[in-house]
């Protein structure tokens, strides 16, 4: 699958990139027709320290599922992320499965 991984406002490291790779590679024993995903790495300017906000974008034929999470870190914030979109590919896949 490919993984677009944007920051807004600063750079990303390269083991940051390699780590939402690998996490994002495993949605696919989920949902084998995901098209491409995009994550958006954003800090929070406020005095709360969870301030970093990961934002997964994927599409697949059809539709688009976007899931928004706020942790202390990154990696954190894409874990939570990617466990929510994992459920949602999963109700993805047995609803079409019940149309076919």
């Amino acid at each position: 699958m490919k993984v677009n991984v944007h920051a807004v406002n600063f750079t990303v490291d390269r083991k940051l990139v390699g780590y939402v790779q690998q996490r994002l590679d495993k949605l696919d024993k989920y949902y084998d027709r995901v098209v491409c995903s995009d994550v958006f790495f954003k800090v929070d300017n406020t005095g709360d320290k969870a301030n970093k906000i990961a934002e997964l974008k994927i599409n697949v034929p059809g539709d688009e599922f976007i899931v928004k999470k706020q942790c202390k870190t990154f990696e954190e914030a894409v874990v939570l992320a990617a466990d929510s979109m994992e459920r949602l590919l999963m109700k993805r896949k047995q609803k079409v499965g019940a149309k076919s």
